[in-house]
C-alpha cells in the first residue's frame, strides 16, 4: 500500500514537471538559489509561490519536495506524505510560502533539492542548493617531549575536529602572527562525516615553542579558533624561565650557607659554656631520715647553675 502511494506521488510529479517546466505569468515559483545549513541545527530552504493580480485567488493543489529523486515531503489535497525531519515552515495556504524545514541537519543533507507545485491556475518546479557548515573546535597543542633537556628539539602537534567542509591548520610566529612555512594538514573524515585535522611543527632548539600559535581555518578561510603552547609546558632550555630559575638559585645558595654558619656559631657558644637544657641532678632533702636519704630529682639548666 505504501509503495503504491509513493508511486502515485511520483507519477503526479512527473506529469507536473512535463507540463509546466516554465511557469506562466500568472503563477511563479521562486526559490533561493543557495542555502547554508548549520550542522546539528534546523535548516530552511526558502521557496514561495508568487501570483499576479489576476491569479491572487489561486488555490494550491500539490507541493512536492524531492532530493536525488527521493520524495521527502508532499501534499496533495487533502493528504500529506512526509519523512522524518522534513516539514513545511508554516501554513502556506495563507501566504503561499512552501519553504522546506530540515531538523537536525547532517552532512548527508547537503545537495540539490527540487520543489514542485501545482495550483488551479498553473504549476511548475525549480531547484535549490543546500550547503552544510560546521564550526571547528578550539585547537589543542601537545609538545613532544613534554620535558626536554637543553638544546633539544621540540615537536608541536596541533589538532582540531568537528568541522565541515574541510579546513586547514596554520602556524603563526611571534606577536606579529606572521604565518610561517606551509605545513601539511592531515584531514580524516569521522563517522558523522565531519573532519578531524592535525598538523606537526618541529621547533629548533634555539627557538621558544611558546612563540608559535596554531590557527584552524574553515573552508572559507575564516578563523575558527587558535591556541598557543603554555609556557610551563615548554623546555627549560627555550628561554626566559630557565634564566629566572638560575637567578633564584644564585641568590638563595649564599643565604643558605650564611644561615648555616650563624646557627653553627650559636650552638658552639652554648656548648663552650656547658649549657645543656634538661640537665638532671640529684640532691638529698634536709628532712630525710638517717640511713634512708630521700632523693629529689630536679631538672634545670647547668648554665643557670654555673652563672
Amino acid at each position: 500500500m505504501a509503495s503504491a502511494s509513493i508511486l502515485l506521488w511520483l507519477l503526479i510529479a512527473i506529469c507536473v514537471s512535463g507540463q509546466t517546466t516554465t511557469i506562466n505569468a500568472f503563477v511563479k515559483l521562486e526559490c533561493k538559489t543557495d542555502n547554508v545549513g548549520k550542522y546539528g541545527h534546523q535548516s530552511m530552504l526558502n521557496c514561495g509561490i508568487i501570483t499576479s493580480k489576476e491569479a491572487k485567488d489561486a488555490t494550491v493543489k500539490m507541493v512536492i519536495w524531492k532530493k536525488d529523486g527521493v520524495l521527502l515531503l508532499g501534499f496533495t489535497e487533502p493528504s500529506y506524505n512526509k519523512t522524518p525531519r522534513f516539514s513545511f515552515t508554516e501554513s502556506w495556504k495563507k501566504n503561499m510560502n512552501v519553504s522546506l524545514l530540515i531538523a537536525n541537519t547532517s552532512v548527508a543533507d547537503k545537495g540539490v533539492y527540487t520543489c514542485e507545485v501545482l495550483t488551479d491556475r498553473s504549476g511548475g518546479s525549480t531547484s535549490t542548493n543546500l550547503y552544510v557548515a560546521a564550526r571547528y573546535s578550539q585547537p589543542t597543542i601537545l609538545s613532544t617531549p613534554v620535558d626536554v633537556s637543553p638544546k633539544s628539539q621540540v615537536t608541536l602537534t596541533c589538532s582540531s575536529e568537528g568541522g565541515y567542509p574541510m579546513g586547514r591548520l596554520g602556524w603563526l610566529f611571534g606577536p606579529t602572527r606572521k604565518e610561517i612555512r606551509s605545513n601539511e594538514t592531515e584531514a580524516n573524515v569521522t563517522q558523522n562525516g565531519l573532519f578531524h585535522l592535525s598538523s606537526k611543527l618541529n621547533v629548533p632548539p634555539e627557538e621558544n615553542a611558546s612563540d608559535y600559535t596554531c590557527v584552524v581555518f574553515n573552508a572559507t578561510g575564516g578563523e575558527d579558533g587558535n591556541a598557543t603552547l603554555l609556557s610551563p609546558k615548554k623546555s627549560p632550555s627555550l628561554g626566559k624561565p630557565k634564566q629566572s630559575t638560575d637567578l633564584v638559585t644564585k641568590i638563595m645558595a649564599p643565604l643558605v650557607v650564611l644561615g648555616a654558619l650563624i646557627v653553627g656559631l650559636l650552638l658552639w657558644k652554648r656548648i663552650s659554656k656547658g649549657c645543656f637544657q634538661g640537665f638532671r641532678r640529684y640532691r638529698k632533702t634536709e628532712d630525710a631520715e638517717p640511713g634512708n636519704p630521700e632523693e629529689q630529682v630536679t631538672f634545670g639548666s647547668q648554665c643557670e647553675e654555673n652563672s
